[in-house]
């Protein structure tokens, strides 16, 4: 009786773990296949950055087309957004996590950009990215949180 029960779970943990894995794969492919799109309608462009900020989707001024193909989780999540000036127009532009940590306000850089995606940053007076040690940013972390208690 107790050789059935190991049996059985050890099946079920070894159909989980299959099933990771193809859906693992599958979400791979898809990740592929968009990422040679984007390097397809990539171009460089020079913008200036107005501002920048994190924000719902929804209170963005992005397209009606682009919030609608938005998948539901990213609807919920606060996302970086760049405002720039591109030529006459002034738009609302989606990046990285990463890069929107190394762009500049108020300055003239060079982007690449596929649509409304900011790909990668060519050149700028990009201000220096210091990392900052484990130690420092769980000091940054807690500080709220002593100011709070007081």
């Amino acid at each position: 009786m107790n050789w059935t029960i190991f049996f059985i779970v050890l099946a079920v943990i070894a159909a989980l773990l299959a099933g990771l894995y193809f859906w693992g794969k599958n979400l791979q492919k898809k990740y592929d296949s968009q990422q040679q799109l984007i390097n397809q309608h990539k171009q460089a462009m020079s913008i200036f950055v107005i501002d920048k900020k994190k924000d719902h989707a929804s209170n963005l001024k992005l397209p009606k087309q682009v919030k609608d193909q938005l998948p539901w989780i990213y609807k919920k999540r606060k996302m970086p957004v760049v405002i720039a000036k591109i030529g006459p127009q002034i738009q609302t532009l989606m990046c990285d996590e990463k890069l929107y940590n190394i762009i500049p306000i108020k300055k003239q850089i060079k982007v690449e950009l596929a649509g409304i995606l900011i790909v990668n940053v060519l050149s700028g007076k990009l201000p220096d990215v210091k990392k900052k040690s484990f130690i420092s940013q769980i000091k940054a972390k807690a500080m709220p949180l002593k100011t709070k208690e007081k």
